[in-house]
């Protein structure tokens, strides 16, 4: 058995899989869009299929409702391979300090039981603390879950890991690169090979894909992917937005290479 010390133990007896934790690549962030106790109620439907290993209220309750050792059902494909905290409240909050300190606290745990990587990763094929949205159509297509706000705030979580663990916090400040004027879907000029090379390393084009200078229609939907992912840099009233502005531009490159 696997339980967090200082976290509140509350089993759930339903909607998990024993023994079905393959291994442990990292943390996934997840919001509840609901309260900290009616989710723990939904968790104990038969109808919800659904569950996190842990949870935290906006006070910074931290609760445990899956062993580690079981594989929680919380973001489809990366069940086997991710743990999970449900942080309450909706989309577009941000954490509260005491969910930060909540969450730093279930990734340092990680860290020392599991090995994981104090790191933010933006892909499913990484290691670190990720957040549900990144997974895509695999887990589940939750592509505002927990939002672009909170997602924000895990290279914070990170440094309170490292903090707990006794790790050295990374302090050097990521500057992106200056946007290329002119960038811009069906164009070759400027090229488009940095934005394809940011594309990959944040997980929304696949590694795969060969660079060119053109920003084609694989390109386009990576970044349209990006949006959907971060609907805060998507152009008001798209649902599908294929270019990318300054701002998008710098957020993705703090998502593909930021500390």
């Amino acid at each position: 058995m696997a339980r967090m010390p200082g976290a509140e133990w509350r089993p759930i007896t339903i909607n998990y899989t024993d023994n079905g934790q393959a291994e442990v690549r990292g943390v996934v962030v997840h919001i509840m869009a609901g309260t900290f106790e009616g989710t723990d109620s939904w968790f104990r439907n038969k109808a919800a299929k659904a569950s996190s290993h842990f949870g935290t209220s906006k006070t910074g309750r931290l609760r445990q409702w899956v062993d580690t050792a079981d594989r929680a059902w919380a973001q489809a494909g990366g069940n086997p391979s991710w743990l999970s905290v449900e942080n309450e409240g909706q989309g577009g909050d941000t954490l509260t300090e005491a969910q930060l300190d909540a969450n730093a606290r279930v990734l340092a745990w990680a860290h020392e039981k599991y090995g994981v990587p104090l790191q933010v990763t933006n892909s499913p094929s990484g290691k670190g603390l990720g957040y549900h949205a990144m997974g895509g159509s695999a887990w589940g297509g939750h592509t505002s879950c927990p939002g672009s706000r909170i997602v924000a705030q895990l290279a914070e979580i990170v440094a309170r890991a490292k903090k707990l663990t006794g790790k050295p916090a990374d302090t050097t400040a990521y500057t992106p690169p200056a946007f290329p004027a002119g960038l811009a879907p069906n164009k070759a000029n400027p090229s488009a090979k940095p934005l394809q090379r940011a594309l990959k390393a944040a997980g929304f084009m696949a590694k795969s894909v060969a660079e060119a200078d053109n920003y084609g229609p694989a390109t386009q939907a990576a970044v349209a992917k990006f949006h959907n992912a971060h609907p805060t840099y998507r152009a008001e009233g798209k649902t599908y937005d294929p270019a990318i502005g300054p701002k998008g531009w710098a957020a993705l490159h703090r998502l593909a290479y930021g500390k």
